[in-house]
């Protein structure tokens, strides 16, 4: 059955914290002189992915010893496979102050409090590595290497405590946690699943491909990307009328799921995108795969 599929790591991990812990630890960011960490959009997201497990197992933002072993060998330290760092940057300003053992409230574009970081590491980024390694090339050309060497210079690992999630309202027949998705697939009766994960709308070798999937399994989960992109990629609105227009005309409507992927977009070649398991055919996210 679809439950005892465990997901990556073992343990589909949940770190938005109880409503009296939150009221403790927001108390604690607004009234003990917590310092502060503006989150841009991408950390944003991956914090978002982080706080209900899509990124299981990780439980924060990546210290040293992780994102060493994950840009040079694609695993964790503890051997599990994962192919890109997942990492919280910070300026030599913003590191001012910083210890780690001590808290760190994250906050939004609204300086509204949405988790704690605990903080666990404080490290230099080497940005050339991590471009070659993770891009396979260190040109700022390159969409993914460009956000690289806009980071800050340093990285700040540590698990979160999540307050407040800030689930964005678009799409929202659509954003399904994994624990969403699980419960769906028990309900249906589905025990194979195909998840098909792209950034583009699909198109007919897609649809080709999903349908053959269809064949031999119970059900499929379209989850298509819908974080941020570079500014010539073609909207999310527009891909996610792609996937409309064929569950409304050419799936059968008790075998398809659409759930976007709140992700943002890596560039990452082969590191983010390769063929999944035969457990999941078709062509997956490499890092969060706890559908």
């Amino acid at each position: 059955m679809i439950q005892n599929i465990a997901p990556h790591g073992g343990t589909l991990i949940n770190k938005v914290v109880s409503m009296a812990e939150r009221e403790s630890l927001l108390d604690k960011a607004l009234h003990y002189d917590m310092k502060k960490k503006k989150l841009n959009t991408r950390e944003m997201s991956d914090l978002d992915m982080i706080a209900v497990g899509a990124m299981s197992p990780l439980e924060g933002f990546m210290c040293k010893k992780d994102y060493d072993t994950v840009v040079d060998t694609m695993r964790l330290s503890n051997g599990l496979p994962w192919s890109i760092p997942v990492t919280l940057s910070a300026t030599k300003d913003e590191i001012v102050g910083l210890k780690t053992g001590k808290d760190v409230a994250l906050v939004d574009q609204a300086n509204e409090v949405v988790a704690i970081l605990h903080l666990e590491d404080i490290f230099h980024h080497d940005k050339p590595r991590e471009s070659q390694k993770v891009y396979g090339v260190d040109d700022q050309k390159h969409p993914g290497v460009e956000y690289v060497y806009k980071m800050g210079d340093y990285l700040l690992g540590g698990k979160v405590s999540v307050l407040n999630r800030t689930k964005p309202a678009d799409f929202a027949a659509y954003r399904l946690d994994p624990v969403d998705t699980r419960a769906l697939f028990v309900k249906k009766g589905w025990k194979r699943v195909v998840g098909f994960q792209t950034r583009n709308p699909v198109h007919r070798a897609h649809e080709y491909i999903q349908k053959c999937a269809l064949e031999v399994v119970d059900g499929i989960l379209l989850h298509p990307l819908v974080g941020e992109t570079k500014s010539d990629d073609i909207p999310a609105d527009v891909r996610i009328r792609s996937y409309e227009v064929l569950l409304d005309n050419y799936y059968p409507k008790d075998r398809a799921k659409l759930s976007v992927f709140p992700a943002a977009m890596r560039y990452a070649g082969p590191r983010e995108g390769r063929p999944s398991s035969t457990r999941f055919p078709g062509r997956i996210t490499a890092a969060p795969i706890s559908l």
